[in-house]
């Protein structure tokens, strides 16, 4: 018998390709629906698979998830608040994902898995990192209260997944982010050779629903990182972009500190540049060797798939006069 599977954020830039992922496997499938329709009908399902059950929840309101859960077998938790007031992300992501545990609790759901992300670690260097050997160290609102959530997941003996940067259609703050990097630099940084882990949000899905459905004793950990086996250099990763958003590569090369003061004014560039110029090189081996799963698309690969969706929203079509 299929289980039943339960997708929060399931309109959500990730949310959506784990629910068209999981669709595509056939289980039966519940879409938990934030104040917003899905962004597209969900995948090809098997012959004879039934359509998903839709249904709106907020979890900032824990009186609308009341008896979200029941008859649920799998928990995928891929909602969370990025960015806004802290107040929101206290609402949000740290109590309203306690209030959905608890409900998972009570109808007895037998596996919880939260997509939560790498930016609970902080800022730091990190080089084939596993999770037990880093301490978080959250810097932000949100990357803070999906810290907070991430104990209630674990409280709950769930599972909770760390990617770093996630790429691919949906995608509102990644690359676009890099665009806006690119426009407001007028060279490189010390040649961008910092290495990264940047996941296709396919693979990404991919491996969610496998964690959700996979036997317990398959899983050796309760934390593990999501990311490709090797990582993109920040070079490669910024040509790809520059590309797609039609801009020209920069003969000029900056040191950090010229680039930092070019970007006065700008924290988020700031932020995002500091990010860019040390290795945020995250170990994916132990999810992808517990799920017996394919390595998945290294970083070309995936985007290259990407490409035309990423030149249609940053219009580098159109700045090439195509």
């Amino acid at each position: 018998m299929s289980p039943t599977v339960l997708i929060t954020g399931a309109a959500g830039f990730v949310g959506h390709h784990v629910a068209d992922e999981a669709r595509r496997l056939g289980v039966d499938l519940r879409l938990m629906l934030h104040r917003r329709p899905l962004p597209g009908p969900v995948g090809q399902p098997p012959p004879g698979a039934r359509a998903p059950m839709t249904f709106e929840a907020d979890l900032a309101e824990p009186g609308s998830l009341r008896g979200v859960c029941a008859g649920v077998d799998v928990l995928l938790h891929c909602a969370a608040r990025i960015g806004g007031s802290p107040q929101d992300n206290e609402r949000v992501n740290a109590r309203g994902t306690r209030a959905l545990v608890d409900e998972a609790r009570r109808a007895g759901v037998s596996r919880i898995v939260q997509v939560s992300t790498a930016s609970v670690y902080g800022r730091g260097t990190y080089r084939r990192a596993r999770p037990q050997d880093l301490a978080r160290n959250p810097q932000s609102p949100t990357s803070a209260t999906r810290a907070v959530a991430e104990d209630a997941v674990l409280a709950a003996d769930g599972i909770v997944l760390r990617p770093h940067l996630v790429h691919g259609p949906g995608d509102t703050w990644f690359v676009p982010g890099l665009s806006g990097l690119l426009r407001a630099l007028p060279g490189t940084v010390e040649g961008w050779p910092a290495r990264l882990s940047a996941v296709s949000v396919h693979d990404l899905a991919r491996l969610t629903v496998l964690t959700g459905l996979a036997p317990r004793r398959n899983l050796t950990a309760s934390v593990y990182h999501v990311a490709p086996v090797e990582p993109v250099t920040v070079r490669d990763l910024l040509r790809a972009v520059a590309d797609c958003a039609g801009l020209p590569w920069p003969e000029r090369d900056l040191t950090v500190h010229q680039a930092r003061n070019l970007l006065h004014g700008e924290p988020r560039l700031r932020h995002a540049l500091d990010m860019l110029v040390t290795d945020h090189w995250f170990d994916g081996g132990p999810l992808r060797s517990d799920l017996a799963a394919a390595p998945g698309p290294d970083f070309a690969e995936s985007f290259s798939r990407y490409a035309p969706w990423y030149r249609t929203v940053l219009g580098g079509a159109r700045s090439r006069g195509a």
